[in-house]
């Protein structure tokens, strides 16, 4: 059968990306990239743009034998009409010749890798001996970032807190099939938790940050915009701050633009990056909490859709031609 044009890329369906890799695999891929020297600093910024609809996000990245660009859109009103929130695509290029390789599922390859960058983080900030989990949101993110955090940390109970029953209580379900103790809860649960993560549409914060326990790790997803937040201006002053990137962060996290211009918290209040991390350049303090804010990066997108490429089968630099 005659192959299809040198440069036409494979098509990467939403089930087949949840297939290839696993939470862990996903993570290594990004903890991967980190370890391979390339700095989050240099990434180019995210390319915002207000739609009728909501907002277009453009997002390209190039590091080593990969290039790649996401176009997603970030529609709000899709879920009431059964549609999802965030569509759109990835182009996966070859490096060296910028030929296209494979073209995934955009909301599939973001489900997939921001739980990936969590699990990173959590595999760090993490006390050895979290088990309890409170989890807000029971959407896609939401049950990304269980099997994230179940591939991390030995979690026993997971207490989901959202606002529409229905799907609280489906979470709630899935979690019992993965062998752990799960319950519907309410905010002030973050009290007992060893272990929360925000990955909501929420533009307020979702608790009391003076409710968390100085042992405890909180991961904030939702946003990336500078005047949203999930988590309050008491955390960020009780808690030892750890982003992707301080550039990014400073630029679009409003968990932390608000505190810093309510003049709670300073400049120079993050204590480390994802990066810092993973080589192990800073300090992680356990006698209070440690917030992991995350906005998403393009160079995550990146480094998922590239280790995806090669669980197809395709080795480094390798077109994946369509038959």
């Amino acid at each position: 059968m005659t192959g299809a044009p040198a440069g036409t890329p494979a098509l990467v369906g939403a089930e087949e990306i949840a297939r290839l890799l696993t939470p862990a695999a996903a993570a290594e891929a990004v903890a991967g990239v980190l370890r391979d020297g390339f700095d989050p600093e240099s990434a180019p910024p995210r390319v915002n743009l207000p739609v009728a609809a909501g907002e277009l996000l453009l997002m390209p990245a190039a590091s080593g034998a990969y290039a790649g660009v996401k176009i997603a859109g970030v529609a709000p009103a899709n879920p009431a009409h059964g549609l999802p929130r965030i569509t759109g695509g990835y182009l996966l290029l070859d490096g060296a010749t910028l030929l296209p390789l494979a073209l995934l599922d955009g909301a599939a390859l973001t489900t997939l890798r921001t739980p990936a960058v969590s699990a990173v983080a959590l595999a760090h900030l993490a006390a050895p001996d979290a088990s309890r989990l409170v989890l807000f949101g029971a959407g896609p993110q939401a049950y990304g970032h269980l099997r994230a955090a179940l591939a991390v940390a030995e979690v026993k109970t997971v207490t989901v807190v959202a606002r529409a029953p229905e799907a609280c209580a489906a979470l709630v379900a899935y979690a019992r099939t993965l062998g752990v103790d799960a319950c519907a809860g309410t905010a002030a649960d973050v009290r007992d938790a060893d272990l929360v993560i925000c990955c909501t549409t929420a533009r307020e914060p979702l608790f009391d940050g003076r409710l968390v326990a100085d042992g405890a790790t909180v991961v904030a997803v939702g946003s990336h915009e500078p005047d949203a937040r999930e988590t309050d201006s008491a955390l960020v002053r009780r808690s030892a701050v750890y982003v992707e990137s301080r550039a990014a962060a400073l630029r679009e996290a409003g968990d932390l633009l608000i505190p810093l211009n309510e003049g709670v918290i300073g400049p120079g209040r993050i204590a480390g990056t994802l990066a810092e991390l993973v080589h192990g350049r800073v300090a992680v303090p356990f006698d209070r909490p440690r917030l992991f804010k995350s906005v998403g990066m393009a160079w995550e997108d990146l480094a998922v859709a590239a280790a995806l490429h090669r669980a197809r089968g395709n080795p480094t630099g390798q077109r994946d031609i369509v038959r």
